[in-house]
């Protein structure tokens, strides 16, 4: 603003130029330098032919510039460049050794540097930094994709409130290359029964399944490095036989290979889980998810002229290998029972009958559910826990103990972990009569006894004043002689009042 007020003071009002530095409060100097600039360029452009003619017209209208090359920095030294190198050597020692998450940052060396004494500014050490390990930028290549050829797929975080409590989730990501279709479910663990279980379900969701699948160096993906081969898991081979795909890997650390997918888990974590966090199960917040999945594929993309993912797909379907039933998700382990009748798998216990203490058993492992198989007889199943140190008891398998351990049965986690029913049915006529409801609960188990079939006998004993007993309760749930029974019961009693009555007109008459 200054040098363009300058000019048209002098060239268009014809001031002189003491008065422009007067009024302008500008140096004499500077005025007269904007002047005789202007006026050599204005002399240059009225002689200019070609290409120099833009040229001239840019350093005529050029802003002031001032000519910092002579400047020296005070602060910033050779003593303190060779310090700051020295951390620099540090972190590339460290990255050698693979400790890529333990690198100084600037603020550290800074940090480091006012520790050693020396007095310079946090900006002056980034702009030193930066001049000492300058590169390039790096250059991205648009590429295009044939209709069912490729998708990507990543794990990404996700931390969710279920039931009010704070717990990570893993959420596993496909994205087609061609169309951006987005397919997203929430697993507890990056395992491979849930590795493969993504796929199955992203090859069922859409009908069929893609020529090649790309992955980053995951080691539900990756068994180990061979020089610059990767060798894949056997997880990761079994479903590429079953489903036919091949599969690539990204070099190491280059998750811009697979661009489509890296941007696929902050954005659907984004979109799903920033507003709402809070599900009551693992199930609904996977509910939610697909929904906000959806949405996303539904919306217009500018790359695709408009089209959404869900057209894109609708186009690809006749390209997509044909879909074959879910592939069987399962890990196989061998574990020994502990004295509990227990199983210990990833710090969980699931209990199996008691008469397998100290025997091997086979463990298929499914995403939601383990299954216990010891000499080709499944012998136990469990919902699957996550985290440490829970235990998951099924009181049945613990009868041929609690028979001779009577005791035992009121404190036991097994009773705990009941179902609600048997455990108000304990404490309501049996809590001083362990050894009555162990008995029911063999019956229970081997003569199929519903809990519904107990608790109404309950009830239809204590409504006649009867006592509760196991004979009784089994004759009123067979429904054999029901009848009969009660009444016969009710006459005893009746029988028992009528001597007692008479004993007791006897002594009085005899007084």
């Amino acid at each position: 603003m200054n040098k363009q007020e300058i000019i048209l003071m002098y060239f268009r009002d014809g001031k002189a130029l003491r008065a422009i530095a007067r009024e302008t409060k500008i140096d004499r100097k500077t005025v007269k330098r904007y002047v005789n600039e202007y006026a050599i360029n204005k002399e240059l452009l009225a002689k200019a032919t070609g290409t120099a003619t833009p040229l001239i017209i840019e350093s005529v209208v050029a802003p002031p510039t001032y000519d910092t090359s002579s400047r020296k920095a005070t602060k910033v030294t050779n003593e303190v460049v060779e310090r700051l190198k020295h951390y620099l050597e540090i972190n590339e020692k460290n990255l050698k050794l693979g400790m890529r998450k333990q690198l100084m940052k600037k603020v550290d060396i800074y940090s480091n540097m006012i520790s050693d004494g020396y007095k310079i500014s946090y900006p002056s050490v980034c702009q030193t930094i930066n001049k000492l390990i300058e590169k390039s930028k790096e250059a991205f290549i648009r590429a295009t994709y044939d209709l069912g050829d490729i998708c990507e797929f990543d794990w990404g975080e996700a931390k969710l409130v279920i039931e009010g409590e704070l717990k990570v989730f893993q959420m596993s990501v496909f994205t087609s290359a061609a169309g951006n279709y987005r397919f997203s479910v929430l697993y507890p663990k990056q395992k491979t029964e849930f590795f493969q279980a993504a796929h199955a379900e992203f090859f069922t969701y859409i009908g069929g399944n893609y020529r090649t699948v790309v992955y980053d160096n995951m080691r539900v993906a990756v068994a180990k490095f061979v020089g610059t081969d990767k060798q894949p898991t056997e997880a990761l081979l079994k479903l590429s036989m079953y489903y036919c795909f091949n599969f690539r890997f990204c070099n190491i650390y280059s998750g811009n290979e697979k661009g489509h997918v890296e941007r696929s888990v902050e954005y659907v974590r984004r979109k799903a889980f920033s507003a709402k966090t809070e599900f009551k199960s693992m199930d609904e917040a996977n509910a939610h998810l697909l929904m906000i999945c959806e949405k996303l594929n539904s919306l217009p993309q500018k790359l695709l002229e408009g089209k959404t993912a869900n057209q894109i797909l609708q186009e690809e379907k006749p390209f997509l290998l044909p879909t074959l039933p879910p592939f069987e998700v399962s890990r196989l382990e061998y574990l020994r029972v502990n004295k509990y009748s227990c199983i210990n798998f990833e710090n969980c216990f699931y209990s199996v009958p008691d008469k397998y203490v100290g025997k091997l058993v086979e463990v298929r492992v499914y995403p939601r559910t383990i299954s216990l198989v010891c000499k080709g007889e499944k012998v136990a199943q469990h919902d699957r826990l996550y985290g440490s140190y829970k235990w998951s008891m099924n009181i049945f398998h613990y009868l041929k103990t609690l028979s001779r351990k009577t005791g035992a049965l009121h404190s036991s986690l097994a009773l705990e972990q009941m179902e609600k029913g048997f455990k108000l049915l304990y404490s309501q006529y049996f809590a001083d009569k362990p050894k009555d409801f162990i008995e029911i609960l063999f019956c229970v188990r081997d003569k199929n006894i519903a809990l519904s079939q107990l608790n109404n006998a309950c009830v239809e004993l204590t409504r006649k004043n009867l006592s509760i007993t196991l004979d009784k309760l089994l004759v009123l749930i067979s429904n054999k002689g029901r009848q009969t029974y009660l009444e016969s019961e009710t006459s005893i009693l009746a029988n028992r009042h009528l001597r007692a009555y008479s004993n007791m007109m006897e002594v009085a008459c005899n007084a």
